[in-house]
């Protein structure tokens, strides 16, 4: 089952072009550092993929909070909703994902424990490579242990510039 239409906006940043992808609720199935819907379509779960995917100039709060949280307004994203599909532990993984405050970024170790799995530190990394909607599920906000970045989609640039930009 597919989801019909969904909408695209591009919006700069200071990191580069920012694309977000909603479904027709507005909740954001796709998101990252890019200006290409064929880099971010693929990461939608195949139950939620859009049949077409519609380009707009703007989609109103989204694209606020995306423009506010690059301005330093860190609170602003974690009001809009996302729409993701996996197995349980990543669900509820990106859950609490979005309860990690900006500024206090955790180690796998310590997301791992946040989910309630404390020994599954892999399934905690894989719910940072698997996230669909970066920014909105702040996975930039996980390292590894000795302050290593780890991966992030959008380059360890993108992820290093983020995490100093939550510092203040």
């Amino acid at each position: 089952m597919t989801a019909g239409i969904a909408t695209s906006a591009t919006t700069d940043t200071p990191i580069g072009p920012f694309t977000t992808i909603v479904d027709s609720a507005g909740s954001v199935l796709a998101s990252g550092w890019t200006e290409s819907i064929d880099e971010l379509a693929p990461l939608i779960h195949r139950t939620l993929r859009p049949t077409d995917i519609r380009q707009a100039g703007d989609l109103g709060s989204v694209t606020e909070a995306v423009d506010a949280y690059h301005r330093g307004d860190f609170t602003a994203i974690d009001g809009i909703p996302v729409s993701q599909v996996s197995g349980e532990f990543l669900v509820h993984a990106w859950t609490v994902l979005r309860k990690v405050p900006a500024g206090a970024p955790v180690t796998y170790s310590e997301f791992a424990a946040l989910s309630g799995r404390p020994a599954a530190i892999r399934g905690a990394a894989s719910a940072c490579a698997r996230n669909a909607a970066a920014l909105f599920v702040p996975c930039h906000r996980v390292f590894r242990i000795g302050g290593g970045m780890g991966g992030f989609r959008w380059g360890l640039p993108a992820k290093q510039w983020l995490l100093a930009h939550e510092q203040g």
